[in-house]
């Protein structure tokens, strides 16, 4: 069955293993989920669960946020997201960390840190020239492309903003989960900076 949950990123760690092998480890946080919304086929043409993460303080909502939640009987949500193929939750029921168990494999999915603006060797990882004194070509973007048809393809690798993009890592192992203290331990690194809202779900390509 598809597991599922919101967490926030605290950072990052080590452990040992049973074995004594040290493994890094990214800390993640996740308070009890609720659920606010069961989609069917019925009624939404295909079957998810809409859960809500990290309570508002009502002021900062609206109304319409407050009589949705209002049906799960719960405070406003900071974060809403769904997941899809989930089944056997209620709205108002609540999904904690306890629903994974250390060995489980996940798809991690966070915003990646934003970088602003960068040349293409920090952006595309392009070779620079010659730092020599007398090379005038140093950490320029190269050429621009033939001179036929006299203008710059799209998709050409050019400087430009970047990070603050959705990214998932997939096939990343559960080290350990803490129910008491709504922790789930990831081997390795996730996407994201500290605080920020990481989807943590049943891999898709796990079987695999």
């Amino acid at each position: 069955m598809t597991k599922g949950i919101l967490g926030k990123k605290v950072g990052m760690t080590q452990i040992f293993t049973e074995t004594g092998e040290l493994i890094p480890v990214t800390v993640v946080e996740a308070a009890p989920n609720v659920v606010l919304q069961v989609k069917t086929v019925e009624t939404d043409g295909y079957n998810a669960v809409q859960v809500g993460f990290d309570d508002l303080r009502e002021v900062l909502s609206n109304k319409p946020a407050q009589g949705h939640v209002a049906k799960a009987n719960t405070a406003p949500k900071r974060f809403i997201r769904e997941f899809k193929n989930i089944e056997g939750l209620e709205v108002g029921a609540e999904i904690t960390v306890d629903t994974f168990e250390a060995g489980d494999v996940v798809d991690v999915t966070g915003t990646s840190k934003g970088k602003g603006f960068q040349g293409v060797i920090k952006r595309h990882g392009q070779s620079r020239g010659p730092m020599a004194h007398g090379s005038r070509y140093h950490r320029r973007p190269g050429s621009m492309g033939p001179v036929a048809p006299n203008r710059v393809f799209k998709n050409k690798h050019l400087a430009g903003r970047m990070g603050g993009n959705r990214v998932t890592i997939q096939n990343l192992e559960i080290a350990q989960v803490v129910p008491e203290k709504n922790v789930i331990l990831i081997k390795g690194n996730v996407p994201g900076a500290k605080k920020s809202l990481i989807t943590i779900k049943s891999a898709v390509k796990a079987g695999k």
